[in-house]
């Protein structure tokens, strides 16, 4: 009967994130907690544990989760904390295990460990021996290095932006695992290109990074291949081997491994510029924004939470607020100290508050004359996937024109749900204030006249070159000029 150990290690950040993140952020499973979260949810272990449920005669030993919010980087002894719990939990069944699947993120990063999830590998690996298949799976925008992959024997890559295919990978890295047990002899190419992308051509069913993922996809159906990915990292994310890069996992052929990855990595080169956003300022988004018949959606990407920003920029608030701007506005923001004076003050209340900028500094507190409309638990469920978000307390505080809804812990931005939430129909406005870079079609841009990519200040914006990296190895495109590309394959087996 094969034996499988299951553990999750999930976290995005942005170096550029002024706030340390702590232990509390996670959200921790041990043991059978992390098959009861995850059965039957639309995540990678979620779609792992039906693969392995199809299966005769597996038995899965569930170890430890722990996953948190994008946020700013890890507290160097929060994650020795979670290093900690996570091989005390492995550690009993290292010996006896024929397996182990490991999902990761790729963007996770501390004060001091820069590779967190490589380190993991790291040490996981001296408890099990060489010999135990241990699969990952990474997002597209994970940022994968040398110790994670001679750590582990093979991985799944998400293959959708906006993200709808985590169950879909989690199956992915199942069948690769049951494939190794079953005599599969897994070899790893990556070829890193130095170039970073964002920007509309990166949706995947529509833009020109899809071409990238479908070749992956292709390669997957073919004899010989058992994974495959195009991954384009997390340009906020700022480590030593921040790039994008090209994986295929083939069964015993090393030449295949290294053509195919090579090709990859050649034509996702060729299209590097045509993958740089379209970026409009703050000033001609709210000048424009009045010529179109319908709700228009500011895309405040620079300060995306999902992404590892604060989410407490008020400066497409404070904009249309001193140009005047008329139109009936709704816009999200991390306030706690917002929330809680709206509790003190009670429903109803008209009170004097001060928005935006309490995580953050670049941005300026807006002082604004408000009424507290709603309160909340902040404890609701994601549009997008039906699992729990925990946004701490929550405000709606109106002023005026402007309806902005206050929680005071960071939650993903990436839908409607914090609108949903509060019974407010984003429909109903002139402008929407999104703070998600991208998300699914039907969730805005469907119903919405126009959508402004606006180029706004913040620690996940996509005018990549105000940002400082000065870690990452450079040149690379487009922090640099005159980025050259000679691909050279690295293999893994």
């Amino acid at each position: 009967m094969p034996r499988i150990l299951i553990a999750e290690c999930k976290q995005e950040i942005s170096s550029f994130n002024p706030q340390i993140g702590t232990y509390d952020n996670f959200t921790i499973n041990r043991g059978p907690e992390l098959t009861a979260y995850h059965q039957g949810k639309e995540t990678e272990l979620g779609g792992a544990l039906d693969v392995f449920a199809k299966e005769e005669d597996i038995e899965i030993f569930p170890t430890y989760g722990a996953r948190a919010p994008s946020a700013g980087p890890l507290a160097q002894k929060d994650f020795e904390r979670i290093t900690a719990e996570f091989l005390h939990a492995v550690k009993p069944h290292a010996e006896e295990a024929d397996g182990f699947l490991f999902v990761l993120h790729g963007a996770m990063g501390c004060t001091e460990e820069l590779d967190p999830e490589g380190y993991l590998l790291q040490e996981v690996r001296k408890l099990t021996g060489d010999n135990l298949p241990i699969i990952i799976t990474q997002d597209l925008h994970g940022i994968l290095t040398a110790r994670m992959l001679e750590h582990s024997n093979g991985l799944a890559i998400y293959h959708t932006y906006p993200h709808v295919d985590f169950a879909d990978t989690g199956a992915r890295a199942a069948r690769l695992l049951l494939k190794i047990l079953n005599g599969a002899e897994p070899v790893v190419a990556r070829v890193r290109v130095p170039a970073l992308v964002r920007g509309d051509e990166l949706i995947t069913a529509s833009g020109m990074y899809g071409q990238s993922i479908r070749y992956a996809q292709s390669l997957e159906e073919q004899p010989g291949i058992l994974a495959a990915g195009m991954m384009i990292g997390n340009p906020f994310t700022d480590v030593p081997e921040l790039c994008s890069q090209a994986i295929v996992v083939a069964d015993t052929d090393e030449d295949l491994a290294r053509s195919e990855a090579l090709q990859m990595a050649s034509d996702f080169w060729e299209r590097r510029e045509q993958m740089q956003p379209v970026l409009v300022s703050i000033e001609d988004a709210i000048a424009q924004a009045p010529d179109h018949d319908g709700p228009v959606i500011f895309t405040d990407a620079a300060d995306a939470p999902s992404s590892g920003a604060t989410g407490d920029s008020n400066s497409l608030i404070q904009a249309l607020h001193e140009r005047g701007y008329k139109g009936k506005v709704l816009a999200p923001l991390v306030d706690a100290a917002a929330v809680f004076m709206a509790y003190d003050a009670g429903l109803g209340a008209r009170i004097s508050v001060v928005l935006g900028g309490s995580l953050d500094s670049r941005f300026s507190p807006l002082d604004l004359e408000v009424e507290v409309m709603q309160l909340g638990d902040g404890e609701y469920l994601s549009e997008s996937w039906n699992t729990p978000e925990h946004a701490g307390h929550t405000a709606v505080l109106k002023s005026d024109n402007f309806t902005i809804i206050c929680v005071s812990r960071s939650v993903r931005f990436i839908d409607r749900s914090v609108f949903i939430a509060h019974d407010i129909d984003a429909k109903n406005y002139d402008i929407i204030v999104v703070k998600s870079p991208h998300c699914q079609w039907h969730f805005f841009d469907e119903w919405a006249a126009a959508n402004f990519n606006v180029d706004a200040p913040g620690s996940t914006s996509a005018n990549l070159q105000t940002l400082g990296h000065s870690i990452c190895q450079r040149p690379i495109f487009p922090l640099d000029d005159d980025v050259s590309f000679d691909p050279t394959a690295e293999i893994y087996a």
